[in-house]
């Protein structure tokens, strides 16, 4: 009898977080509706890059901490659209914009042959650095925000034991290539003067 109340205990629990998951669902959706340039899935991202090497790149737009500490694709160059301060801020870290974003795009890029895929932590710099890719030069149809970013969406369900966690899409979580290795022709090596 013990027994059987464990199984159906155990079982309960299994309905009631699978239940959470479907609730839970979710699909690609821009950070900011209406941005400029189109839109890419991870998959859909690489499989862009892979059908031009020479000219589709993922450009990386996060901070130099997340890039070195979260990890990063394997093939993305880094640009960070911001870059943290190492204060405090109201989401618990302070960013600064990066002067010279559009500068450092022209340097490595040019506006004329490649596309550009930019990807953040979620979608929302992503969009800005498409907008500003738009302002730099880059035809808006060769620019794209990657959806869900690298670590994706975040569970918005108090039932689910993902709650608050980021594992709806993004690339890490699509199990796409991704390393912490830093190659130095990838990175992002100049910082902003102080």
């Amino acid at each position: 009898m013990r027994r059987m109340r464990i199984i159906f205990a155990l079982a309960a629990v299994l309905v009631l977080v699978l239940g959470s998951l479907a609730y839970a669902q979710w699909s690609y959706e821009p950070a900011i509706k209406g941005h400029v340039g189109g839109d890419a899935t991870p998959t859909e991202a690489l499989r862009m890059v892979l059908k031009d090497k020479e000219h589709t790149f993922i450009v990386d737009v996060r901070t130099r901490p997340e890039y070195d500490f979260v990890g990063h694709p394997t093939m993305a160059l880094h640009v960070p659209l911001k870059f943290w301060t190492g204060k405090m801020g109201p989401k618990g870290y302070a960013l600064e914009d990066n002067p010279n974003f559009a500068k450092d795009l022209l340097a490595r890029f040019n506006p004329k042959t490649d596309t550009l895929i930019f990807m953040c932590r979620s979608g929302h710099r992503s969009c800005l650095a498409a907008e500003a890719a738009t302002k730099a030069g880059w035809p808006a149809d060769k620019v794209f925000n990657m959806l869900g970013g690298f670590e994706g969406d975040k569970v918005k369900c108090e039932l689910s034991i993902y709650d608050g966690k980021r594992v709806l899409g993004g690339w890490k979580n699509e199990g796409l290539p991704w390393t912490y290795h830093l190659d130095p022709k990838l990175v992002y090596d100049t910082m902003p003067a102080k």
